[in-house]
């Protein structure tokens, strides 16, 4: 009995890691390179929108080294969920950021992004942060 709740625990551990793929890529990969790669590259080298923009995005990958090997989690989250209609942002004219709108659909989760105050948060955002965390060199 016992050989058959840890295979069935382990079963259910492993769809709930399951996401589906879309174009080949985990969701919060697809969402980086449709929402974030155009103009923040993929890992050092800016995309291919960057030299175009008044603004010159910076890497997301170096986020961890520009702030002294801390990830600045709640700054990233804040720019994430932050945005105004439209694409706007602090830091950006008008336009520059894509409207992130899309990603306000679908399931909530309680989000503490190092306030101590965990707030409602759409889950796509969170595993967007998760996913450019994860980018740090």
């Amino acid at each position: 009995m016992r050989a058959h709740m840890t295979v069935f625990a382990l079963t259910l551990a492993g769809l709930a890691a399951c996401a589906p793929l879309v174009h080949g890529l985990p969701p919060a990969a697809q969402d980086y390179q449709d929402y974030c790669a155009g103009c923040h590259g993929t890992g050092g080298e800016p995309g291919p929108i960057a030299t175009e923009l008044h603004l010159r995005p910076v890497s997301l990958a170096d986020l961890t080294m520009m702030n002294d090997g801390n990830f600045p989690e709640a700054r990233v989250m804040s720019k994430i969920v932050g945005h105004k209609e439209h694409g706007e942002m602090m830091g950006a004219e008008a336009g520059q950021m894509p409207p992130f709108e899309p990603m306000l659909e679908g399931p909530t989760v309680l989000y503490d992004s190092g306030d101590g105050v965990p707030t409602p948060t759409p889950l796509r955002l969170v595993r967007l942060m998760e996913y450019v965390k994860g980018m740090q060199k």
